[in-house]
């Protein structure tokens, strides 16, 4: 019997052209987030923990102008709703993995993707606070602290039943690719699958990956 071709889609970053957190926290938080972004990137503190602690700078009523400034300001991908729509006509099971927060992600993605495709973590605006829930942590095979853990929700589909591919371009995406059939990756992910040998296919737009995913339909 042949693998079901399955699909994740990281978003900031590779849906939309900037990561969104960051934009954010440049525009509304005070100076005190960007040490704890350097903590992140450092691997000094978990991407769960620092971003939980970034968001904590934000005062819960910003949440309506938080989702208005990503809304005008993330820019989505050229071809990112053909590719929508080719999988959709194909019955290819879609799914965004993103590190973001549901109240910025879902409206950015409104009119391409049903939420119910989508995992990402959860805002919390009932205290003074915005906090940050994490629906999507780590299983039993991960110790990174991620948040919304990529490899983890791979390992939800079984590799005996599933042709699993992954659309990404950072070190987030690092892991979950490594467990991928096939890799589509840009910038930083990019770098990380040439230095470990990870076989992928470059991509600048979603019109490259539309295109690939054809071909391989033709070829197979």
């Amino acid at each position: 019997m042949s693998k079901q071709l399955l699909i994740f889609c990281d978003f900031d970053g590779t849906v939309t052209d900037t990561d969104n957190i960051i934009e954010v926290m440049k525009h509304f938080a005070p100076p005190e987030w960007e040490p704890i972004k350097d903590a992140i990137l450092s691997e000094q503190i978990s991407i769960k923990n620092g971003v939980g602690q970034m968001f904590q700078l934000l005062s819960s009523n910003l949440k309506e102008e938080i989702v208005q400034f990503v809304q005008e300001n993330a820019h989505i991908r050229p071809g990112f709703a053909e590719l929508v729509q080719y999988v959709n006509e194909e019955q290819i099971p879609f799914y965004i993995v993103s590190g973001g927060v549901d109240f910025f992600v879902y409206p950015v993605l409104k009119n391409f993707i049903s939420t119910a495709s989508i995992f990402c973590n959860e805002g919390d605006f009932s205290g003074e606070r915005i906090q940050i829930n994490w629906p999507y942590p780590c299983d039993d095979q991960c110790q990174n602290d991620c948040g919304c853990c990529k490899p983890s929700l791979f390992r939800r589909f079984p590799s005996d039943q599933y042709e699993k591919i992954m659309i990404g371009d950072s070190i987030t995406d690092f892991e979950a690719s490594k467990q991928a059939d096939h890799v589509y990756a840009r910038d930083f992910l990019q770098q990380k699958c040439e230095e470990l040998q990870i076989p992928y296919t470059p991509f600048t737009t979603f019109y490259d990956i539309l295109a690939d995913l054809q071909e391989r339909k033709i070829t197979t």
